[in-house]
């Protein structure tokens, strides 16, 4: 889906109506090889924030409190253990490979089925940016070796990309009833680490929950030779104005 128009997308809402950021299911996101654990999931945020990459994550941190409370005011450790303080840590909101290791494998899965139309990718700068993205679909539990056997869906050769103003098309045929979606991100232009950003998807949502679609698929057991293949269309690269 290219968007050429002759306004600004953000003030019209051009990309976020086609986002599948909200249909994401965060907290199943993961990734290997992030030199810090967790780090993916703040790759994903809303289209107009895609170049925000810096904040704040809070940290709740209680077990110092409970021992002392408990051990110095007699205080139960039952009644102290909903008792927290946030203290603020500043890290890097983007995703990052180990050092000397580019290569990166990122699973997302969703909270209902999607068609994917096209991915966006913000890289770092100085070379860290991924070359190459290879997609599969429906496929958990892939890492680094079965993604190097595996025949992707779809790879493209990436650009640096780093003010979110490149989408790549899918071959949309092959993206209808995506469950989840692994990219695995085999090099980058000559870093020593790959930093992802930014990681967008844009789509619609099927609306039908995956518990639903089990239902239904256990209730009605498709034949599948009455379904046919539709032919492949291609994909390519749009700019977004």
């Amino acid at each position: 889906m290219a968007c050429l128009h002759d306004h600004s997308c953000e003030d019209h809402d051009c990309s976020s109506d086609w986002s599948l950021y909200k249909h994401i299911d965060l907290s199943k996101v993961s990734a290997l090889n992030e030199a810090v654990p967790g780090s993916v999931k703040s790759v994903f945020k809303a289209w107009e924030q895609r170049l925000n990459s810096s904040g704040v994550i809070h940290a709740f941190v209680y077990s110092f409190v409970v021992h002392f409370l408990s051990r110095h005011w007699h205080v139960s450790k039952k009644r102290v253990s909903s008792v927290g303080v946030y203290s603020q840590v500043n890290v890097p909101e983007h995703l990052e490979s180990n050092d000397g290791d580019p290569e990166l494998l990122v699973y997302i899965p969703f909270t209902t089925d999607v068609k994917i139309k096209s991915i966006s990718i913000v890289g770092g700068a100085d070379g860290t940016s991924p070359s190459k993205m290879r997609v599969f679909i429906n496929r958990e539990g892939i890492d680094f070796s079965d993604a190097q056997d595996m025949q992707a869906i779809q790879e493209w050769d990436l650009v640096e990309n780093l003010q979110g103003v490149l989408e790549y098309q899918t071959r949309y045929s092959k993206f209808q009833s995506v469950a989840n979606i692994t990219l695995h991100f085999p090099d980058n232009f000559g870093g020593d680490t790959t930093q992802i950003h930014y990681i967008g998807l844009k789509g619609e949502a099927t609306q039908l929950k995956r518990d639903v679609v089990a239902t239904i698929v256990y209730e009605l057991r498709p034949n599948p030779s009455d379904h046919k293949t539709k032919s492949e269309s291609g994909g390519g690269l749009s700019h977004v104005e």
